[in-house]
C-alpha cells in the first residue's frame, strides 16, 4: 500500500468505503449499486489513463474480490425465516 494516493483512488476508496458500511448493514440493493459505481468509476479513470498500472492492478484485485464476495448478493436469493 503507498503511502499517498492520487485524487481518482481517493475517489474509488470513497465508493469503496459506502459499499463496506451498506454490506455490514445488509443493505444489499445499496452494495450491489456502490459495486456498479465502483467498476464504472474505475473503468473510466483506466480508460482515460489517469491511473496508473500498479494501482489498475491493485483495483483489478479488489473488485474481483468483491464480485466473488457478492455472487448471489441480493434480497431476492434471500429466504423467509418464517417459513
Amino acid at each position: 500500500m503507498r503511502l499517498f494516493k492520487s485524487k481518482e483512488e481517493k475517489e474509488m476508496d470513497a465508493i469503496i468505503q459506502r459499499l463496506e458500511m451498506n454490506m455490514s448493514n445488509n443493505y444489499k440493493d445499496n452494495a450491489r449499486d456502490n459495486l456498479k459505481e465502483l467498476e464504472e468509476t474505475f473503468d473510466n479513470f483506466r480508460s482515460q489513463g489517469r491511473i496508473k498500472p500498479v494501482v489498475i492492478t491493485e483495483y483489478e484485485q479488489i473488485l474481483d474480490g468483491y464480485r466473488e464476495k457478492m455472487k448471489g448478493y441480493s434480497h431476492k436469493d434471500q429466504k423467509p425465516y418464517w417459513h
